[in-house]
């Protein structure tokens, strides 16, 4: 309780409100390269909107490569990836595939559920760039 009433103060002391403060967004990159779970990581990010107070709360990402790519093709894709998928896309969350998987795996974007963007440097030197941004890795 002290902590909270001294970043109040503090705030205060420094000419910035407490609401802007807690206007700050979370930035979040998760990392996904199993296809087995998919389903799993797509279920773990709605809960992580929903635990910080909705999608204007935080900015996140989900990297994509290796064989999780099969869970994303068009053709292959389960209900439960694709509707969440969707859902996910509509909250704001930027959907990103690795440019050598693309290429390992001889697909291409339009092959892929709607959304995601190429990453030509690779998944894993993505997830790294967003790292040195400030953005919270997490490997469900």
């Amino acid at each position: 309780m002290k902590t909270a009433r001294l970043l109040v103060l503090l705030a205060g002391l420094a000419g910035v409100s407490s609401a802007a403060l807690a206007a700050e967004k979370i930035n979040v990159v998760y990392h996904l390269s199993e296809p087995d779970r998919a389903a799993f990581v797509l279920n773990n990010m709605q809960n992580h909107i929903d635990g910080v107070g909705g999608p204007e709360n935080i900015n996140m990402v989900l990297v994509v490569h290796g064989p999780a790519i099969n869970a994303f093709n068009e053709i292959e894709a389960t209900e439960k990836v694709s509707s969440g998928m969707a859902s996910l896309r509509e909250q704001g969350v930027d959907f990103e595939m690795c440019g050598n998987t693309l290429k390992g795996f001889n697909l291409g974007l339009d092959e892929l559920l709607p959304g995601f963007v190429e990453v030509s440097q690779g998944g894993v030197t993505r997830i790294g760039e967003l790292q040195t941004q400030g953005y919270v890795y997490i490997r469900p």
